[in-house]
């Protein structure tokens, strides 16, 4: 006998036919269900499931301020448009655009990713460069968006392993650096 699931009564769904995530999607990390209903697609009230990310987490416990979180969503912002995911990262160091003719070339980039680039590129060397722990881990917790014991454990400083707790530390203190050079007139 054939089984027939109905949309809202089938495997992974909960009474009211929400889809649940499932366990896979919990190793992953942290997820929970919205406060307030959003729009669906058809413009439905409905209640999605999201990841609680690394910021919204430590700020929640009281480790970071409201404005720490702002610099680090700030900076992942940056790091969004300047396209420097591991996938398609161009050489930061160097600009591509010619200042003299302001002409570019089809493969360079536009203002806005190179504007993004030098952005990010100055929050970096604000906590220290690449080489430091803090450059390194905003570059790989917040631009990657791996998570942090992700970076403790596999990456870490200069390729050594730290504690979850001194990880904890290195990015606080990033944050509270990028803080007030992002609060800076200059650098907005």
């Amino acid at each position: 006998m054939r089984r027939h699931h109905s949309r809202r009564g089938g495997p992974g769904t909960g009474l009211d036919g929400d889809v649940s995530p499932t366990p896979e999607r919990h190793n992953h990390g942290v997820i929970e269900r919205l406060e307030r209903p959003i729009g669906d697609d058809a413009g439905r009230p409905a209640r999605p499931y999201r990841s609680v990310d690394t910021l919204a987490i430590m700020q929640r416990r009281g480790t970071i301020t409201a404005g720490m979180r702002q610099a680090g969503e700030d900076f992942r912002a940056r790091f969004a448009t300047a396209q420097l995911d591991p996938l398609s990262a161009y050489d930061i160091s160097r600009l591509r655009i010619d200042h003299r003719s302001g002409l570019r070339s089809g493969d360079e980039p536009g203002l806005r990713i190179e504007k993004a680039r030098e952005a990010v590129w100055r929050a970096i060397l604000v906590v220290g460069g690449l080489n430091s722990a803090g450059g390194s881990c905003l570059w790989q917790v917040l631009g990657w968006e791996r998570s942090l014991k992700e970076w403790a454990l596999e990456r870490g400083w200069s390729g050594k392993r730290v504690s979850q707790e001194a990880a904890s530390g290195v990015l606080i203190a990033a944050l509270g650096t990028l803080e007030g050079h992002f609060s800076g007139p200059q650098n907005c």
